[in-house]
This record gives structure tokens, sequence and C-alpha cells, in this order.
């Protein structure tokens, strides 16, 4: 029985982690659920240095930790579930984690901090907030596949599902990430003692999603399935540096 480490960055009550163990344990998965004790989305790979975490066991069994998704999957996977997961699957997310969302994202990075783990990690998100059992039947038809996955060392599957019920899904398609525009700039407001403050804008409209796109599969109803690389390493400008600077 394979054994799964779950995380997400929507918080240990969020519907969509509960619909995603429940949906494993009924395939035959064994699970360990960890995740923050609040909404965490756009921590990104973020860790908790400067305070003590504490983990809170809850009564469905989840365990809840006061820090990001990076520091549950980091606390899961090297003390309180050390040597028992194989692999690390992150979600399900209210929200679609498409092309530089993933910068951000705080689903993607819990599935990152599993890289470490035999078997390559998933992060799976719902481009809605209602058909998460969509997702969930989803991602459990695609792992007998998806472990048989050689991948390479450091990189994670990103599957966005859109919010459709399972029978209006046009299948699934292997996409490379769009790109969006820039964002709006943060908003300016006061707080009731009249200080100045801000929020942060909503993610930029999209400006790459022509056909191969995470952004072109979810249009046209595909589930979107993108492998993601976390060498950051600009290869090809190796060479034109080393001209320049030696």
């Amino acid at each position: 029985m394979t054994h799964l480490l779950l995380s997400n960055d929507d918080g240990a009550h969020a519907i969509g982690l509960k619909t995603l163990a429940a949906a494993l344990q009924q395939a035959d998965y064994q699970v360990s659920v960890i995740a923050p004790d609040r909404d965490r989305s756009g921590a990104s790979n973020s860790l908790t240095l400067d305070r003590p975490l504490h983990p809170v066991e809850l009564d469905n069994g989840f365990l809840s930790v006061n820090g990001t998704p990076t520091d549950c999957v980091h606390l899961g996977i090297n003390a309180l579930f050390r040597d028992q997961c194989e692999r690390v699957v992150s979600g399900i997310n209210a929200g679609a984690n498409l092309g530089d969302d993933v910068l951000y994202s705080g689903t993607v990075a819990a599935a990152m901090e599993g890289r470490f783990l035999d078997k390559t990690p998933i992060a799976v998100s719902l481009t809605g907030k209602q058909h998460f059992d969509t997702a969930a039947r989803v991602l459990v038809e695609l792992l007998p596949a998806l472990e048989q996955l050689q991948m390479p060392a450091n990189s994670i599957i990103n599957i966005n599902v859109p919010d459709l019920p399972y029978e209006q899904l046009q299948g699934h398609r292997i996409t490379r990430l769009g790109h969006r525009l820039r964002s709006d700039n943060p908003v300016l407001t006061t707080n009731p003692r009249g200080k100045d403050c801000y929020w942060i804008a909503a993610a930029g409209d999209v400006a790459d999603a022509g056909p191969g796109t995470d952004f072109h599969a979810i249009e046209q109803g595909f589930v979107s399935i993108t492998p993601i690389q976390m060498d950051m390493t600009l290869h090809s400008g190796l060479d034109h540096l080393r001209v320049l600077l030696d």
C-alpha cells in the first residue's frame, strides 16, 4: 500500500484537503495529513525560522501546524512521518495554479518540498471552488500511471482540473506553463485609525494562453498536467557569461 503525505495551502480545515484524503483512502492508499492551521495561500516556498512550530492533532487525525505549507511538509517528511511516506500530494487547492501562479503558490511549494522522496510529488488544483470531487477522482485515476513515471530529480507534476462535473471533462492534456501580464498596482486604502495600508492586487490577465499551455487546456475543458523543474539555472546563458566575465 502506497503511503502518501498530504498537505495544502488552504489550511487543515479546507474542504479540498478533506475530499482528497477521503478519495485516496477509499482507493486503498495510506495517507498522513499535515497542513497549515489557516489559509496560507501565496506563501510560496517560505520556511518559518523565527519561532517554533507546534503540530496539533485534529479530531479527524489531520495534523495542523502554525506555519507555512513548506513548513508542514518539511516537518512531516523529516520528523513526524520520517521514512514512512513515498510521495507528497498537495491539494486540492481552491483555485487554479496556472502559468506564473506557480511562483507564488503554497500548493506548488508544498509539493516541491517533497522532492527528496522516491516518487515525484504532485500538486493538484481545482480552477474554482465547487467540484472538488471531480479533482479527487481525476487524481485517483491518474495515480496508477504516475506511479510508473520516471521523472528527473527536483521535479514535480502540477495538475489543474476544470471546475466542472466529472462527466463534462474533455480529457487531459500534457501542457507547458502559460504566462500572465504584470498584476495591477497595490491598492492604497486607509485603516480605521487613519493610517495608509495596501492590498496586493489580483494576478494579472493572461498573456500567453495559446495551444499547448495550461491556460488553453483549462479553457477547453481539459485537465492540465504540467511537469515542472526546480532547477532555475539559465543554462543557455552560462557560456555567454563566461565569455564576458572570464
